[in-house]
């Protein structure tokens, strides 16, 4: 359970420098050229655990799992992500990192009608709490300097969409497994972005070589080996424990942007980041209860 934790830590710290990141490598590049190199990237530094996973489980994929694969992966990297860089290129990284943290809160309401995780009357507390916090976070009355209306509804379609990814993604996870269904659905739904940034007309290499480093940090270190650390934390212990991380990241991100990008935190930041970590808490507290019962009655139920 201790190296468990220092994989959450680790995934806390690539993905809370993610949004800074893709904000300086988004001024010199395409926020659909960004998006497509670095879930690439991402993909195929994943795909090597993915078809260790795929042989361990003796999964054999039919034309159908890569359907369904690229549909999957087309919403969470095509739309959402897309989305996400957009939303980071007109808005404060801190606003930002707060506001696609919120994704796991619609990922409830989704599953809440496409699968058997139905809403309780403590989800609905959490997201009431994280609605408290987004109005913070956002301050509609007098919207921070640096943030645009543009940039947060962008935000905010990412978040809600990649809370559908989430949820659409849980049928071939089953089948194929964490590691492999993420790798697979970001190869493709990369895929599926660089056709239309052909048909669109926009740039695929133009600008990388000003920005190399950055893109090797995003693509590398926060999609690649964030995700991966993700997984690894999981492995080691739980889905409960590896969401931890994204606990965390609302609180390190701030920071980071602070540090690399000189952003000014008001107090409203702090209000939103508050909420949000309780209610984030609160999901995570629910979720090992909910976790914890269903083992006992399925010991029960084996007596």
């Amino acid at each position: 359970m201790n190296k468990a934790y220092i994989f959450v830590v680790l995934t806390a710290f690539l993905f809370g420098t993610m949004e800074s990141a893709c904000k300086i490598a988004g001024n010199g590049l395409d926020p659909f050229q960004l998006t497509f190199i670095r879930f690439a990237m991402g993909g195929i530094i994943l795909l090597p655990f993915a078809l260790r996973e795929i042989k361990k489980n003796q999964v054999k994929l039919v034309p159908k799992d890569f359907l369904i694969l690229a549909g999957v992966g087309t919403l969470g990297i095509a739309v959402s992500m897309v989305f996400f860089q957009l939303g980071v290129s007109d808005s404060n990284a801190a606003t930002t990192s707060v506001l696609i943290s919120i994704n796991p809160l619609f990922t409830m309401v989704f599953a809440h009608f496409f699968t058997n995780e139905k809403m309780t009357i403590h989800k609905v507390y959490v997201l009431i709490i994280a609605f408290a916090g987004l109005v913070f976070m956002i301050r509609p009355w007098d919207i921070q300097e640096g943030n645009s209306i543009y940039g947060i509804v962008c935000m905010l379609i990412a978040a809600i969409t990649f809370g559908a990814y989430t949820v659409a993604g849980k049928v071939s996870v089953k089948k194929m497994g964490l590691m492999a269904q993420t790798s697979f659905s970001f190869l493709l739904g990369s895929a599926v972005l660089l056709i239309m940034i052909l048909i669109a007309g926009k740039p695929v290499i133009a600008g990388v070589g000003n920005n190399f480093p950055l893109i090797l940090y995003v693509g590398i270190f926060v999609t690649g080996m964030g995700y991966w650390s993700y997984f690894k934390a999981i492995q080691l212990s739980d889905a409960s424990t590896g969401s931890i991380a994204f606990f965390l990241k609302p609180a390190i991100a701030p920071v980071i942007a602070v540090i690399a990008l000189g952003e000014t935190i008001l107090w409203n930041t702090y209000v939103g980041i508050i909420l949000i970590l309780i209610g984030s808490y609160m999901n995570i507290h629910f979720q090992r209860k909910a976790n914890a019962r269903k083992q006992q009655e399925q010991q029960t139920d084996n007596k």
